[in-house]
C-alpha cells in the first residue's frame, strides 16, 4: 500500500467527517490537503491526550513545531519526527507518523504545509502551558483561530496553489472558528471531566451557540464565494455537518445519530 492510500486509510479511522471530503479531491490536491489535515491531526491528539500531563504535552508539541520548522528539501521521515520514538507507548499512530504525513504533501506546497502545523504546534503549547485559560470572548476568538481559524487560511492557499482560486481570508478563518464552536459545545460535558473549560468566564451555553452561530454564518458566506470545483466540494460537507450538529445539541441531543449523518451526507 502507497503512502497515500495508507493515509486515507487513517484518514478514515480518525475523521469520517473529513475523510469523504478528502477522499474526493484530484490527485495532488488531494495529497497535500490530506498532508495537512494529518499532521494537524498528530498535534491534536497531543493537546487532547488522556493520559499526559501539561508539561509532557508542551514539550512534545514544541519538538513537533521546532522538527516541522526545520523542513527543507531532503528531509527525511526521521528528520520530522526527531524526538518522538520516546513516546511510542503513548502516543497514537497518527501522531507517531508526524514525519510521513509531512513528506505526504506535494514538494511546491509541502513548506506552507509545515509551517502551518509547526505554527499551530507552537500556538496549542502555550494554551496547554495556561491550562487552556480562556476568561473573556477575545481570549476564545484566540483559541480557535489558534486551533481552527488558521486551518481555514490553510486551505484558502491550497486552494490557490491547486489552481488559482481566490477567497476572502476573513470568511475562510470564520470556517474554521465555526466549525471549532460547534466542537466545543458537542464535547463540553467531555472536557469539564478533564477539567478543561473553553467557555469564556460567566458564559452560558446558549452565549456559545451564539457564538458557534456567527462564525458559522461567516463559513456560509465562504463557501458562498467559492466556484464550482474541489473547494466547494471539500468545505461543503463538514459545514453542513456542523450545521446539523449545532441543531441537535440545541434541541438536548448529545450528537447527530448516524442516520441523521448519512441523510446530510446525501443532501450534499
Amino acid at each position: 500500500m502507497n503512502l497515500r492510500d495508507n493515509a486515507l486509510e487513517i484518514l478514515q479511522q480518525t475523521s469520517r467527517t473529513f475523510y469523504i471530503p478528502i477522499s474526493r479531491l484530484p490527485g495532488r490536491l488531494q495529497e497535500a490537503v490530506a498532508s495537512g489535515y494529518l499532521c494537524m491531526r498528530a498535534i491534536d491528539e497531543v493537546e487532547d491526550h488522556r493520559d499526559l500531563d501539561n508539561a509532557t504535552k508542551v514539550r512534545i508539541l514544541r519538538q513537533m513545531s521546532i522538527n516541522l520548522q526545520g523542513g527543507v528539501k531532503g528531509f527525511s521521515v526521521q528528520d520530522f519526527s526527531y524526538g518522538l520514538a520516546i513516546y511510542d507507548q503513548v502516543l497514537p499512530e497518527v501522531s507517531l507518523r508526524l514525519g510521513e504525513w509531512a513528506l505526504l504533501a506535494p514538494e511546491t506546497i509541502g513548506p506552507r504545509v509545515w509551517d502551518a502545523t509547526a505554527a499551530m504546534a507552537d500556538r496549542m503549547a502555550y494554551w496547554v502551558e495556561n491550562n487552556w485559560n480562556i476568561q473573556t470572548e477575545t481570549d476564545l476568538d484566540r483559541y480557535t483561530f489558534s486551533v481552527a481559524g488558521a486551518v481555514g487560511l490553510l486551505l484558502s492557499d491550497l486552494w490557490a496553489w491547486h489552481d488559482g482560486t481566490q477567497t476572502n481570508r476573513s470568511y475562510a478563518i470564520g470556517f474554521g472558528r465555526g466549525l471549532q464552536a460547534v466542537n466545543i459545545l458537542r464535547n463540553q460535558s467531555e472536557d469539564l471531566r478533564r477539567g478543561v473549560t473553553f467557555f469564556p468566564k460567566g458564559w452560558t451555553s446558549e452565549q456559545m451557540y451564539l457564538y458557534a452561530r456567527r462564525n458559522l454564518k461567516l463559513a456560509d458566506y465562504y463557501t458562498q464565494s467559492l466556484p464550482k470545483g474541489p473547494a466547494l466540494d471539500f468545505c461543503k460537507l463538514p459545514l453542513v455537518l456542523a450545521h446539523g450538529t449545532l441543531d441537535v445539541l440545541a434541541l438536548g441531543k448529545e450528537k447527530l445519530t448516524r442516520s441523521e449523518v448519512m441523510a446530510l451526507v446525501e443532501q450534499v
